[in-house]
């Protein structure tokens, strides 16, 4: 299981990082480019923090975090059954932490460039690599829901 983790997580960093470099290629930093009016733009930016812009220009305590969370989530997948949801999961974390640890170690921020609005509200920018991290987290959610994240407990006690 963990190596097709590895190729697709791999894979997704991949886009995500493609992603980052085609937006600033075609877009200035802090202009926006609409795609569905009052809906949908890439709006590029560069985020010092969390969502939100939380904890602003605390570089290292998120590469300290995503070192910490990428160490636990490998040590975490033998406890998964394997299927296609949980590789899935695990996949798309891999890929999103590693995309954004990068942006966070190579350049001291995080390019986001997507921004929806919903009725009167915007939404944070973000980008491809945050999407990951959220379905992934979902995702592992659901296998801890359904009981998948006992695989070796369940086995021994029968």
């Amino acid at each position: 299981m963990r190596k097709k983790i590895i190729i697709l997580s791999l894979i997704l960093f991949g886009i995500d990082q493609i992603s980052k470099i085609t937006i600033g290629l075609f877009i200035k930093l802090n202009d926006s480019f609409v795609i569905i009016k009052n809906f949908f733009s890439l709006n590029y930016v560069h985020n010092n923090g969390a969502a939100f812009s939380i904890l602003r220009n605390q570089r290292l305590l998120f590469i300290l975090i995503g070192f910490i969370a990428l160490f636990l989530l490998f040590n975490y997948i033998k406890d998964f059954k394997e299927n296609n949801r949980n590789i899935i999961a695990f996949s798309f974390l891999f890929g999103g932490i590693l995309g954004n640890l990068c942006d966070r170690l190579f350049l001291g921020y995080v390019r986001d460039f997507l921004s929806f609005k919903i009725f009167s509200y915007y939404f944070p920018v973000f980008n491809i690599g945050d999407s990951l991290i959220v379905i992934g987290v979902i995702l592992l959610l659901i296998g801890i829901i359904k009981g998948e994240d006992k695989k070796d407990v369940r086995r021994k006690k029968h």
